[in-house]
């Protein structure tokens, strides 16, 4: 069945209308911002009524995409494993509220299995990519430090999936792809669905593409359980309006119980959860190289939508999906679904002055200077190099930069060649987090993002 009669089977034609624009619209935005290629899947009451796709799946070959074309989901992944994980609780085999212990973290208690889920264990941003180069980071758990009390802060963490991962299969004694296709994806019958590095077969998948139009070799990462998923955007929808039929009623409810990020959104058991007025919205992106996917559900309409797209830049993503749900959500907003979690910036208050301190490497400290000057410029000297920046702050950090600095670590040196300092001013020090970073892929491949405790002091 074509995307047009799928369309016609549950829209009369106002229906009819929006997919006849979509086309053009998709073709138009994948042109714009050269993305590949793009499948856009709607599902209602169980039922998949559009399933479109546009665009090339492997420019090289000219393979177009399809609606059954299988694509990178990133971090549309959490959502699948955080299932699988609350599956195992209501079959005994875990707790969620049970201490995850973490690698050499001794300074506050161990975070929950539920902490985890919410991004609330304390740990700090990381991703790593393994392209299959012989050039990785050695070991991710040396990067799972807490900057914080577990349950006292929102922060983003790929590395709590990944030990939701092992937890998981310690629980069931299945490797996580296995637990999570046993799980989750057999008993909803998504045959296309999978986590691991490699695409599923037979199904065709999606190539990757840099955002100026390179391919992607088939990579690993070192947070499977938040990263490494794969569907089509029909499957992808199906999931988003289906996964907690497999939970108990109170599990379910738990999953949307949210706690606020910001004042438009909320993160649950592994989905984030809009908040204010209209319905509940139920949604997570996913980015990563060759990769913007994104699913969104509203429970109480049991509409969802997928849209999907192998380019690292997000931008046709995010277009497409918006006017899919201008027209199938009326007074939607973006801001239901499109997390922030810094914060708008404000102006950097901290007096001028200058500070010494480390940062804290796995493989050793590294001390670094930092000046504030007139003009809320920031000097910073480490490692016989120094660059002056313009900083910035918000709700979580009283000082934010990024400095053109290499950070002198072996894993640094991998492919994260830039500096980000997010600090807060506590008790007369200046703590936080030092990321070492890439931005973007326009040259060469995405880098790996890195985080250190960082400490300094007046000097």
């Amino acid at each position: 069945m074509n995307s047009r009669e799928l369309m016609g089977n549950a829209y009369d034609g106002e229906g009819r209308d929006m997919l006849d624009g979509l086309s053009e619209y998709c073709t138009g935005k994948l042109a714009e911002h050269g993305c590949p290629s793009v499948s856009v899947a709607v599902a209602e009451r169980g039922e998949v009524v559009l399933a479109a796709a546009h665009g090339s799946a492997d420019v090289a070959t000219g393979r177009p995409a399809t609606p059954d074309t299988v694509y990178g989901l990133a971090s549309v992944t959490k959502p699948m494993t955080a299932t699988a994980v609350c599956h195992a609780a209501d079959e005994g085999l875990l707790d969620l509220d049970a201490p995850v212990p973490l690698p050499g973290a001794d300074r506050w208690p161990a975070p929950t299995v539920r902490q985890l889920l919410q991004h609330r264990g304390g740990l700090g941003p990381y991703y790593d990519w393994d392209y299959g180069d012989g050039e990785r980071v050695r070991d991710p758990d040396r990067y799972a430090v807490p900057y914080r009390a577990p349950g006292t802060g929102f922060g983003y963490a790929n590395l709590g999936y990944r030990l939701l991962g092992r937890l998981l299969e310690q629980a069931t004694g299945q490797d996580l792809g296995a637990c999570v296709r046993t799980r989750v994806f057999e008993p909803l019958g998504l045959t296309g669905c999978h986590l691991g590095p490699v695409p599923p077969g037979p199904a065709p998948s999606a190539l990757r593409y840099t955002s100026d139009g390179r391919a992607y070799p088939d990579y690993d990462c070192g947070h499977p359980g938040a990263t490494l998923g794969w569907a089509p955007a029909g499957e992808l929808a199906l999931f988003a309006q289906s996964y907690d039929r497999l939970l108990k009623p109170e599990t379910a409810a738990a999953v949307r119980h949210a706690l606020p990020v910001n004042e438009h959104l909320g993160y649950g058991l592994g989905w984030c959860l809009s908040s204010g007025d209209g319905p509940l919205v139920q949604s997570h992106g996913g980015g990563g190289p060759g990769v913007a996917a994104m699913a969104v559900a509203v429970p109480e309409r049991r509409l969802s939508v997928a849209v999907l797209t192998n380019c690292t830049n997000k931008a046709a993503r995010d277009a497409i999906l918006q006017y899919v749900l201008g027209e199938l959500v009326p007074g939607h907003s973006a801001e239901s679904i499109t997390p922030t979690f810094t914060g708008p910036p404000r102006p950097m208050t901290l007096p001028e002055g200058e500070w010494t301190g480390r940062i804290s490497a796995p493989e050793r400290d590294v001390p670094l200077t930092l000046r504030v000057l007139p003009g809320r410029q920031i000097e910073l000297r480490l490692a016989g190099a120094s660059a002056t920046v313009p900083a910035s702050a918000s709700a979580s950090w009283d000082l934010h930069a990024s400095f053109p600095l290499q950070l002198p670590t072996a894993d640094a040196r991998i492919n994260s060649p830039e500096l980000g300092l997010g600090l807060r001013l506590e008790a007369g020090a200046l703590t936080g987090e030092a990321h070492a970073y890439k931005n973007g892929d326009t040259e060469g491949r995405l880098g790996n993002f890195l985080s250190h405790p960082c400490t300094l002091a007046p000097a």
